[in-house]
């Protein structure tokens, strides 16, 4: 498919859902692809990337700074703890926050660093138990409690069970940003972004659809 074709979607779903132009970011998903792939896509002027783990994107991103102006790094994936000062130092936005401790952690090193990174809350729509999340029922409290600790708090994130109609998940995570004030919804992959930007999605996350199937590099 690659990038020009994502974006020709997605502006194109913007337009069909009364969006403006340019309301949805794309974060090119470049966890586990080739450094060849990455860097093909930076070079077609394309700055903003998602990684799952912060070692990963230790490795990556650095040197591709060193060449490339205003790269705009996003975390999606789970954050452990002892990686949230690691994560802080090299991403621009977080879309995992999911604890009280890890909000803890991310006052103090915004305290200590003087910067915090937009940290988006992640909402576990299906309450599934092998995901990550608060519950939909917890929310509100958790938005109310990163507040108090003047975390710049973004948005929403959710990921939809895979056997079950992701709109309803983003429409569920709609409503609960709409009530908290909150104007971010990181939501939406390379099989339902279109859904998501008809319910207001305002970040998609797509991978494969830009780099092809992820194929981790030799070592």
């Amino acid at each position: 498919m690659g990038l020009t074709d994502i974006k020709h979607r997605i502006a194109r779903a913007e337009a069909e859902a009364g969006r403006a132009p340019g309301s949805v970011t794309l974060i090119a998903v470049s966890k586990v692809q080739p450094l060849a792939r990455v860097e093909a896509v930076l070079r077609d002027g394309h700055r903003c990337f998602g990684e799952n783990r912060v070692q990963e994107a230790q490795g990556k991103w650095p040197a591709f700074r060193e060449t490339y102006d205003d790269i705009d790094l996003h975390l999606i994936g789970p954050l452990q703890s002892n990686k949230a000062r690691a994560a802080f130092e090299l991403f621009q936005s977080i879309h995992t926050l999911d604890r009280p401790k890890l909000a803890k952690s991310f006052a103090r090193f915004a305290q200590e660093m003087g910067q915090c990174p937009d940290v988006f809350i992640q909402v576990n729509t299906g309450e599934e138990d092998q995901k990550a999340g608060v519950s939909p029922a917890e929310a509100d409290g958790f938005v109310a409690d990163c507040r108090a600790l003047d975390l710049p708090v973004a948005g929403l994130m959710c990921i939809p069970p895979v056997n079950e109609e992701p709109s309803l998940h983003f429409a569920l995570l709609a409503k609960i940003a709409a009530r908290n004030g909150l104007s971010g919804l990181s939501m939406g992959m390379s099989g339902d972004f279109e859904r998501a930007i008809a319910l207001g999605a305002t970040h998609v996350r797509v991978g494969s659809a830009i780099f092809g199937e992820r194929v981790p590099e030799a070592t």
